[in-house]
């Protein structure tokens, strides 16, 4: 029985998609077999299409291509079955010309479930750029990082003893990362002096929402919208409706920048609580008319009548642009920032044999005001570009957006 979840999350993944061929259920025959019979066997299992569709199909081709390749490619050591076959579907997936829809090897799909559970393996600590250099903007709390000395400011000029001049943000996050329990050497540059600090890896759990406050005003950052994402956003709500009850608080800012999305019943339940019950969150229409559904809010919402700003960039999307449109259209909230990134479909994620995984586009989704947002993205009410220094990684100091949406909720009262 394959598991799937509705996803709507957008995934920005260096996966080749300039791949050959095109099949289904490959993996299931044996190469030894004729390409005659192989085609005949694979057309008979075809389960969609109509015949008119599948009666000129020539799957024998594709055996031709496995079986030459087998016989005369002079590196035989390069052609691994099962990546040939993986490859076979990934080209299949990419013909619908969809970003979004996509298959995953067993690896890939592992690696995009720790990402929405908020998971990685490396030293726990938020690297930015600085003069283009790569710094440590903060160690996480109880991280690696954080337990051998690492501090916020900390030029990496080496990892491992490879100097790190040139090298992009990325690249350090790669070389960085690893597998849990083994080490990786980091050579800091800290008030000018050099030294050397080896740090052992371990499963990391990025929390997917922040809270703090600045000026009397509730600070919520939210990453994303993943798996531990309802429990924590539940605890922060709690902390947040305790205080503006006990006027402790003069309102809240919701920082929905840089959230790449997922899951949509996130972006629904979040919506809740800060609209009146009936009201429609969001529309999922489908080419069929079982799957499209309406989203309303169905419960009592626990902030329904604090000052709230939300401050939105280009890498707001998907569920991110589903709650703070919702909340725009409503005059709940001003958006404040830039012009989001205008992702408006919903993918299905599939869980397939042998841990593979499939991503595949079923609907797009609709703003309560009827706008479809794809290709466009959502305008602020008031737009703020934060203006960084080309090299450097924003700080506290240089964040106007957030400026401006502290200002926005203490002139609100």
């Amino acid at each position: 029985m394959l598991r799937k979840r509705i996803t709507d999350i957008l995934f920005f993944l260096s996966i080749g998609v300039l791949l050959f061929g095109s099949g289904y259920k490959l993996g299931q025959y044996e190469t030894s077999s004729s390409p005659q019979n192989r085609s005949y066997t694979i057309l008979n299992t075809v389960r969609t299409g109509s015949a008119a569709q599948l009666k000129n199909l020539n799957f024998g081709l594709f055996w031709q291509v496995w079986d030459d390749l087998q016989q005369k490619y002079v590196e035989k050591s390069n052609l691994d079955p099962q990546k040939m076959l993986y490859s076979a579907i990934k080209g299949l997936v990419a013909s619908a010309h969809d970003p979004y829809t996509f298959f995953l090897t067993p690896d890939e799909n592992q690696t995009s479930k720790n990402d929405l559970a908020g998971k990685f393996e490396g030293i726990g600590a938020e690297l930015g750029m600085t003069d283009n250099r790569i710094v440590i903007v903060a160690p996480l709390k109880n991280s690696p990082a954080e337990k051998v000395g690492v501090r916020s400011g900390d030029y990496i000029d080496a990892v491992d003893g490879q100097s790190t001049k040139g090298w992009s943000l990325n690249q350090a996050v790669t070389k960085i990362r690893g597998k849990q329990g083994t080490n990786v050497k980091l050579t800091l540059d800290r008030d000018n002096k050099t030294f050397d600090v080896v740090i052992t890896r371990e499963q990391i759990n990025v929390p997917s929402v922040e809270l703090s406050y600045e000026q009397n005003i509730a600070y919520l950052k939210l990453n994303e919208f993943g798996d531990n994402t309802f429990d924590e956003w539940d605890k922060a709500v709690e902390e947040i409706a305790g205080k503006w009850e006990a006027h402790q608080i003069q309102g809240m800012v919701l920082d929905l920048r840089d959230n790449p999305g997922g899951f949509l019943d996130g972006a629904v339940y979040l919506a809740s609580d800060f609209l009146p019950q009936g009201k429609l969150i969001v529309k999922q229409e489908s080419t069929t008319p079982s799957e499209s559904k309406d989203y309303y809010v169905t419960r009592q919402g626990r902030l329904l009548n604090i000052p709230l700003i939300v401050l939105v960039n280009k890498g707001s999307a998907s569920a991110a642009e589903i709650l703070s449109g919702a909340l725009q259209d409503y005059k709940r909230a001003k958006l404040i920032g830039e012009k989001t990134f205008g992702k408006g479909s919903v993918q299905e994620a599939l869980d397939l044999n042998g841990g593979s995984g499939l991503h595949v586009t079923v609907a797009k989704w609709i703003l309560p005001n009827g706008e479809w947002i794809n290709g466009k993205g959502i305008q602020p009410d008031i737009t703020v570009t934060n203006q960084i220094k080309a090299g450097n990684t924003l700080t506290r100091q240089d964040d106007k957006q957030l400026d401006a949406a502290i200002q926005q909720v203490l002139s609100s009262k």
